[in-house]
């Protein structure tokens, strides 16, 4: 029963408005005050006694408005906070004042105003609510004295429990005026305008800046009185021109200059030869008749000696010698005129080189069958190793170095406190659409409510097979065995019970919750902050929150058998949370995302990352290809090309039909219809699909052998190993077939049993003998031509030795870069990255290895097969040679399409000058544009991109992005500092006025206040504050017997047997730490606070809150390490987690320095993330070694530093270009992102090397009218007709065969950071070796050195011999082969 009146007593002083206690609100409430209109009275000396003993001097005389019983129970209520708020006097002093004022101010009645009464649980008359007048001042102060007050052990504020987390002080009034069960239990009200007859409450507040100890707090409580941290350096680019970097802005500038330059210049060039050209039109008077050569400077042939005859056969048409032309000075040889020419420069090892290949060719091609039992005896020997064979799948042994920094610190922080929890974590969410097609609703409703009250029933009765663990076997319990397990969920503010609250009810339960958790402790006692369990609240309307957040805590454990058992249950959990997923949109409409323990190690390790239809798919596609390709070279006979026989015979085939006799009889044989197509010869044996397969078979035997050695020396695989090293040893291992076939096959047209001297054409077809060194023209077959100039036929083994000869350097070229870029790749720490490229540069070692010696042996075998006219596939097959007639010439199918349009159009295209300087502006522009992209690369490594594109965690990670509003915990540890002395505990503290003033405390708390640059969130959890607060008296938390003092009391004893353990110290307990334990004492006091529960009674005890956070040495007595616990903000992107990583470890290193301490910061992710404080300078420093390691091996294979240097340029031009398109494709730079730019040093190698080399093999003989630009442009055009087609056919569209396939793999990594860097890498790495390269080297590049095999029967002699140089240039034969 209420009643509802106002009591208006007359205003004056020594008037009460209440006094007395008059029965309880319930049977259970806490007492409520009598209304009462009377006078002040004079208290006994027990009442005056404890009112002093709770209030303090400021009532402590004169008449008072409260009894004893009133005092009573206003110390208790005063005892609830006391741990909350006494580390700060200021707050506390303030807090008693205020409610000691309001209960027994001798004037109560002038401010205080009773608006209704109520019929208690004993039937008398009580205070229902009143209004309490306070003025602005006292309220602003009072809430400023206690508003930044922390309560570390929650990592949160006092005025989060004493006052809902007020944001002002009306908020605060109205919160402890609130009537409510933890609260007051009566309602009282702070009307903001005082009405008349009433006088605010307006006494001076006690400041915490204030100098006296009954008021200054300490720092951390207090920021007025704080040291200001020093400013911290600008940091990022702080030079622009607008919106550009400085840099930016110059190389656009620089850029536009040379635009502009080359416009201006080439316009006035175009001018002035236009000028001169009518001016010397109107004065150069006609040639005479006979003369061959006219007045133009421009007439004068250019070609190299012998190059008239370099278009025999590539346009179809002959070439007749002219009567300038060299002398004929014998069979196949050219003499030089001394006159014309310069002697021919040698390189030293390029003999050595061609010998030694040449060599190793004519071994393997002589003895195939005893080359194919060494190599397969040792790969065989070497995939024993596949014994040792294991797979690495723990994340953090894979992506994180064993002597890293933060894994050494990872492993401090395991050993001294105890593994980090496994967290499993739910977000629940409400389905997209509606029952009726709504829109998105929030996800709280009773239905979802009870739904999920009885998710969490199962949950919690879950049991794991085979040894049926439960959640309680294997949660984290911080009050010990005997406790709750950590479940934070918003059912905790129902106490898990559905029958706890109501359909009518429950919105104003989660309402109440969300302002005052601390109302509503969970079974662990821990306050569960809206922030903790719901996501996607808009602003402070819970009821509109898009997400339930529920964590459950599981221990860990060094100890292997403690782990798996909680890994067990957690296998449980995922099985079932898979399930519930799966039934919950159409059961209850919810969404359901998690993430358990084990979840992201299994998911990464899923099978599923690569399907192996795409790996299949990749061979097959390389192998068609490359057999379809390969045997384009084949030019045994004169047959029509393939289409032209299906065209032919669709033609005659209608004939067939009509039985036309007069046309039968009038078409000779090869105009007969016939009911099949008559297929070139050349289908069935010029195809090379034996020898295609045998090439892809050696690159999956190089895989499996770089397995088996790396395996037997303890080196694991990785599945990025499985599922790349297949696709880029490939798409790398391909191209030297390629290459060898292609020079096979220029052997061939030279040597081979189809060559014929060009007067004479193809004479005699049928093979010879192989073993016959003697040629096949007879000097009988005619008269008017020197026998000795015909070509020379050679058997087929030493065709193979001479291609290996000559390509073989080029390989090793490349074959040595692309290893050294792997190797410099395992200079990266990180295990998946580092083994990654070991497995790679062996891989490719051993590919090279197998195609110089078992690759040319198989090789020799297909050229038998193919000279002997057997079948591809089926070599017993033999098909028999069509009859050709004597006049028929040379089949135009000899030269490929490709060479004859890289000698005619393309490379007299690129070598103009005006075509040069377009070249190098474009290239410029890109080198401009790769630069400033360069600039937006971000670094980092989504963990999403390393899950297969269906793994439920990609929809986890999605949530934690959209709804997690608290970020992860950060660790300072604290080591090598003696807290047990007066020093070391001032190092660390920060509540006592004696700490030091940038002490590890204080520090992590200024750096709170700048979350900008800490990304700190929360308050610090201080160990020591709150441990020396805890043994403050006023706390009664640490009690001690009063019999013996040296006998801790349990929470059970009788509080009349004990008293605070510094009751009667001298010093008594004080803010300057005077008199506080040291040495042996404070060890002893320490650990029984450690054992100490945390709950309502005491707060501060250190079981829960700090069990883990101290790593005591028994032995020693002391404490070895401890721990300083914050939260970081919500990180949502890689450049958060990273700069919130730099952060860390920026303060860590700040406060080592101020304090003497050993301090460094620990988190979960901070492993993952260690690369990233060195990646940039391990970039430029692996980089650099890469670009030398490439200047110096092509400097040494050339024999021209100038050349190295240009090719070494251009490969980095190349990467930079990778480097340009990962700023626009979304590639940020991380280990493997690394590791891949120092691949395509190598790869980019390989696009040069080919060209370059054959530059500097063209030779240098040419005539001495000729200007050194001239002389580098015809062997610059002679390099691109010799080598240019490999380059494109068998490097270029090979990788992106390889490549290409990774595009459709369903793993997120591999297309990001395998796909687009490789197709950029080749796409770059193409046009740099085949546009920009030519033209730099036509400009500038070194002199170079005479093909000695430009007359192969010498070069041959001359290998055997031991000649260094040859003084003849190419004879018109011998060019064919270029």
């Amino acid at each position: 029963m209420t009643s509802q009146h106002r009591y208006r007593p007359d205003r004056t002083d020594g008037q009460c408005s209440m006094r007395g206690s008059c029965g309880h609100k319930g049977l259970f409430g806490k007492p409520l005050p009598c209304p009462y209109e009377g006078p002040a009275y004079e208290p006994d000396d027990t009442t005056r006694s404890l009112l002093i003993s709770v209030c303090g001097e400021e009532l402590a005389g004169g008449p008072i408005c409260c009894n004893s019983d009133q005092l009573e129970v206003l110390r208790d209520n005063l005892n609830d906070a006391e741990p909350i708020i006494t580390s700060c006097p200021a707050c506390r002093n303030n807090f008693r004042s205020f409610f000691c004022h309001f209960t027994c101010s001798p004037v109560q009645s002038s401010f205080v105003n009773v608006t209704s009464t109520q019929i208690s649980s004993t039937g008398e008359t009580s205070v229902q609510s009143l209004d309490f007048f306070v003025s602005e001042r006292l309220g602003r102060g009072f809430y400023n004295s206690c508003k930044d007050v922390k309560v570390g052990a929650t990592n949160g504020y006092a005025m989060d429990l004493i006052g809902e987390g007020a944001k002002d002080y009306s908020a605060f009034l109205k919160s402890i005026g609130q009537e409510k069960p933890l609260g007051s239990p009566f309602q009282i009200n702070f009307p903001p305008s005082i009405p008349s007859g009433m006088v605010a409450l307006d006494k001076p507040s006690r400041n915490c800046a204030d100098s006296d100890l009954s008021s200054r707090c300490a720092c951390v409580d207090c920021p007025q009185i704080c040291p200001t941290l020093p400013e911290l350096p600008t940091s990022g680019n702080s030079c622009r021109v607008g919106a550009l970097s400085c840099l930016s802005f110059i190389l656009i500038l620089a850029y536009s200059l040379c635009l502009i330059a080359f416009m201006t210049g080439f316009s006035l060039q175009t001018a002035l030869r236009r000028r001169q050209e009518r001016k010397y039109g109107r004065l150069t008077l006609a040639p005479e008749p006979n003369s061959d050569t006219p007045l133009s400077p421009r007439s004068r042939s250019r070609d190299l000696v012998g190059a008239s005859s370099l278009a025999r056969y590539l346009d179809g048409e002959q070439s007749s010698p002219t009567s300038t032309g060299p002398r004929n000075a014998g069979r196949g040889v050219t003499l030089l005129d001394p006159l014309d020419s310069v002697q021919p420069r040698q390189y030293r090892l390029n003999v050595k080189l061609r010998r030694m290949f040449y060599k190793l060719g004519l071994f393997t091609a002589s003895s195939p069958w005893a080359t194919f039992t060494i190599m397969f005896t040792l790969v065989g020997l070497l995939n024993i190793g596949w014994s040792s064979f294991s797979v690495e799948t723990d994340p953090v042994r894979l992506w994180v170095a064993p002597d890293s920094e933060s894994k050494v610190q990872k492993d401090f922080f395991d050993q001294n406190f105890g593994p980090f929890y496994r967290p499993q974590q739910i977000f629940v969410t409400s389905t997209t659409a509606g029952e009726h097609g709504s829109l998105e609703k929030p996800v709280l409703s009773w239905d979802h409510l009870k739904f999920w009250f009885s998710v969490e029933a199962d949950i919690r009765s879950l049991r794991s097979s085979p040894n049926s663990y439960s959640l309680s076997d294997v949660c984290f319990k911080p009050a010990g065995p005997n406790g709750a397990c950590v479940f934070q969920s918003i059912t905790a503010w129902f106490d898990n019970d559905i029958d706890n609250t109501s359909p009518d009810s429950w919105a104003e339960r989660v309402e109440y919750c969300a302002h005052a958790p601390v109302d509503c402790l969970p079974d662990f006692q821990q306050p569960l902050p809206p922030k903790y369990i719901l996501g996607g609240i808009p602003g402070e309307n819970f009821l509109r929150a898009e997400a339930l957040v529920v964590n459950i805590v599981v221990s860990d454990s060094l100890d292997l058998e403690v782990q798996e058992r909680a890994m067990e249950w957690e296998r449980a959990l995922a099985e079932y949370l898979a399930r519930l997923k799966e039934r919950a949109p159409s059961e209850a409409g919810l969404e359901i995302s998690y993430s358990t323990g084990i979840s992201l190690e299994e998911e990464i390790n899923k099978s599923t990352n690569m399907d192996v239809k795409i790996v299949v798919l990749s061979y097959l596609a390389m192998f068609f290809y490359v057999a379809l390709t390969l045997g384009g070279g084949y030019s045994g006979t004169n047959d029509e090309g393939v289409l032209t026989s299906l065209r032919h015979w669709a033609a005659q085939f209608p004939r067939l039909l009509s039985q036309s006799s007069s046309s039968s009889l009038s078409a000779g044989p090869r105009n007969a219809p016939r009911i099949f197509p008559r297929l070139p010869r050349r289908v069935f044996i010029g195809s090379k699909f034996m020898l295609g397969l045998f090439g892809i078979g050696l690159v999956i035997l190089s895989v499996t052998s770089s397995v088996g050695l790396f395996s037997a020396l303890g080196i694991k695989v990785t599945l990025v190993i499985a599922e790349v090293i297949p696709f880029l040893v490939l798409a790398v291992g391909v191209d030297n077939v390629f290459i060898l076939v292609h020079e096979l096959d220029r052997q061939n047209l030279q040597h081979g049993p189809s060559a014929a001297s060009p007067e004479q054409g193809f004479l005699y077809p049928t093979p010879i003998s192989p073993t016959s060194r003697r040629s096949q023209f007879d000097s009988s077959h005619t008269e008017s031509i020197d026998a000795a100039s015909l070509p020379l036929y050679l058997p087929p083994e030493e065709r193979v030795a001479r291609s290996l000869a000559k390509m073989g350097p080029s390989i090793m070229l490349s074959s040595i870069t692309e290893v050294l870029a792997f190797a410099l790749g395992a200079l990266v720490p990180m295990p998946a990255v580092r083994n990654f490229a070991l497995y790679a540069a062996g891989s490719v070692l051993l590919n090279a290895l197998l195609q110089v010696t078992v690759f040319v042996s198989a090789m020799v075998l297909d050229l038998r097969r193919v000279e002997a006219g057997r079948m591809d596939c089926i070599p017993c097959i033999q098909i028999p040679a069509r009859i050709q007639l004597p006049e028929s010439t040379p089949n135009g199918n000899s030269i490929s399409t490709l060479t004859r349009f890289i000698r005619k159009y393309y490379a007299p295209f690129i070598l103009r000058p005006v075509i040069k300087g377009v070249v190098m502006l474009i290239f410029g522009g890109f080198f401009v544009a790769s630069v400033i992209s360069i600039q937006h690369i971000e670094l980092g490594l989504d963990q999403r991109l390393a899950l297969p594109s269906d793994s439920y965690l990609i929809q986890y990670f999605d949530d934690v992005d959209t709804y997690l509003n608290i970020g992860p915990p950060v660790y300072f540890v604290s080591h090598d500092i003696d807290v047990t002395h007066r020093s070391g505990q001032q190092a660390l503290c920060a509540r006592f006025t004696t700490c030091d003033d940038f002490s590890v405390a204080n520090t992590l708390e200024a750096e709170r206040k700048r979350p900008a640059a800490s990304y700190f969130s929360d308050p610090t959890a201080s160990w020591i504050d709150d441990f020396l607060t805890w043994l403050n008296p006023n706390t009664d938390c640490c009690r001690v017997r009063k019999r013996n003092p040296d006998v801790f009391c349990s929470p059970r004893d009788n509080p009349r047997l004990c008293q605070p353990c510094w009751a009667g110290k001298s010093p008594a307990y004080n803010i300057t730490m005077e008199g506080l334990p040291e040495g042996e004492e404070f060890i002893r006091y320490l650990k029984q606070w450690l054992v100490s529960p945390t709950n309502e009674d005491c707060p501060l005890g250190g079981q829960a809150s700090y069990g883990t956070a101290i790593s005591i040495d028994d032995a020693q007595g002391n404490v070895v390490a401890s721990h300083f616990r914050t939260f970081l903000e919500p990180l949502k992107s890689q450049a958060d987690f990273i700069n919130a990583f730099s952060a860390a470890h920026r303060i860590a290193d700040d406060m080592s320095r101020r304090t003497g301490a050993s301090v460094f910061p620990y988190s979960m992710f901070f492993v993952f993330f260690d690369q990233y404080a060195h990646i940039v300078s391990i970039t430029q420093q692996v980089l650099g070694l890469g670009l030398a390691a490439v200047l110096v091996v092509t400097a040494l294979f050339l024999g021209s530093w100038r050349t190295g240097i240009i090719v070494t340029g251009v490969v980095a031009l190349t990467v930079v270009n990778v480097m340009g398109v990962m700023g626009l494709w979304d590639v940020s730079l991380n280990a493997i992102s690394l590791v891949n730019l120092v691949i395509s040093l190598g790869i980019a190698v390989e696009f040069c090397a080919h060209v370059a080399r054959s530059f500097m093999n063209s030779g240098s003989g040419v005539s001495m009218d000729h200007s050194a630009g001239q002389e580098r442009d015809e062997r610059m055009s002679a390099a691109l007709v010799d080598v240019g087609p490999s380059v494109l056919s068998g490097i270029t569209i090979t990788k992106l065969i390889g490549m290409s396939v990774l595009a459709l793999t369903r793993s997120k990594l591999l297309e990001t950071y395998y796909f687009r860097m490789w197709f950029s890498l080749i796409i770059s790495g193409a046009l740099h070796g085949l546009v920009l390269l030519p033209v730099i080297l036509s400009l500038a590049g070194g002199p170079g050195f005479p093909l000695q095999e430009a007359d192969e029967e010498w070069m041959t002699t001359a290998i055997r011999s031991g000649y260094e140089y040859t003084p003849f240039l190419a004879d018109d034969i011998s060019v064919l082969s270029d």
